[in-house]
């Protein structure tokens, strides 16, 4: 449904997006993620025609969208990162007048506005002011206004930022429901990490500007060798066993902090007993611990160096 060959953009000696080569299956939710000033924007901005190339393709759905770009963008639809409304027009007429932009006849139009209204639960709202909205009904319309075409490609930037815990339940439940029932393929690129767990199959890493890894969160935990991480709180351990707990096997990395142990655990069930184990034969008296299985945050954390927020 989407594949970037070479990508590239360049401004003057900075280069945002550094030769990206990806490809999206039809029918998937793909998330794409990396720390602010990664390239993701460059890239949703690429692919939305916002921005050009400097070099390389974008195809969707087998259409090229440098020598086609009309025919691939009557099969996407783009939700930016900043809400673009009418406030003063209504939610309906906002659907009704960006329908219109798609080419649609005034019955298909009209038929088009009140499914959307439905599926973002504004029905109720159709004639109210957008300016009157909330921050997460306006991102709803938003949402609308990128369905209007029904796409077959739809493209989320940072689709839930701030904006209540409601309406992100809701907009992450619609984009399930758009990919389940409908098969619509979805980009989707965020700086809540539960989200894209929540809804993305597989994701891409971007960093300055480079594609860094790419894969399932098992594919990933598998090629990086991600680990657990097991912390452990003491009152009481002598030098000596602190400087040998990097010995213990199982352990890949230790950070030791006032009376705070972290630890980088390759991920086998015998490893956390047999290293508390461990811990207490060379007499550090631990008060508690704490054991956190790898997630994507923690796999980013340890490709980039950096949390998903930075």
């Amino acid at each position: 449904m989407l594949e970037l060959i070479n990508l590239t953009k360049k401004y003057d000696d900075y280069t945002a997006v550094d030769n990206i080569t990806l490809k999206v299956e039809a029918g998937e939710i793909f998330g794409l993620l990396g720390p602010n000033g990664a390239g993701k924007s460059t890239t949703v901005s690429m692919i939305s025609t916002v921005k050009s190339p400097t070099s390389g393709e974008i195809k969707v759905d087998n259409k090229s969208l440098n020598k086609n770009p009309i025919e691939a963008k009557k099969i996407m639809g783009i939700v930016p990162q900043d809400i673009a409304l009418y406030e003063a027009l209504s939610a309906k007429d906002n659907l009704e007048f960006f329908g219109s932009l798609y080419g649609l006849s005034r019955k298909e139009l009209k038929k088009r506005t009140l499914e959307v209204l439905e599926l973002i639960e504004l029905m109720d709202k159709k004639d109210q002011p957008v300016s009157e909205f909330s921050g997460g009904m306006k991102r709803r319309v938003n949402i609308g206004i990128a369905l209007m075409n029904n796409p077959k490609l739809l493209i989320l930037d940072e689709p839930t930022v701030g904006i209540d815990p409601q309406s992100r339940n809701h907009i992450l439940e619609t984009v399930k429901k758009l990919n389940e029932e409908k098969g619509m393929t979805v980009i989707y690129t965020s700086h809540y990490m539960e989200e894209v767990e929540f809804l993305c199959k597989r994701v891409a890493i971007v960093d300055h500007g480079k594609l860094i890894a790419m894969g399932t969160k098992e594919e990933l935990k598998e090629k990086l060798k991600a680990c657990d991480t097991l912390t452990v709180t003491f009152n009481e351990a002598t030098e000596k066993a602190l400087e040998t707990i990097k010995n213990i096997d199982g352990i890949e990395k230790v950070t030791i902090k006032n009376n705070q142990i972290s630890m980088l655990v390759i991920p086998q069930e015998s490893n956390v007993m047999n290293i508390m184990d461990s811990l207490r034969n060379l007499g550090i008296k631990l008060t508690s611990f704490k054991y956190d299985e790898v997630n994507l945050e923690s796999i980013f954390l340890q490709i980039t160096g950096k949390s998903l927020r930075e």
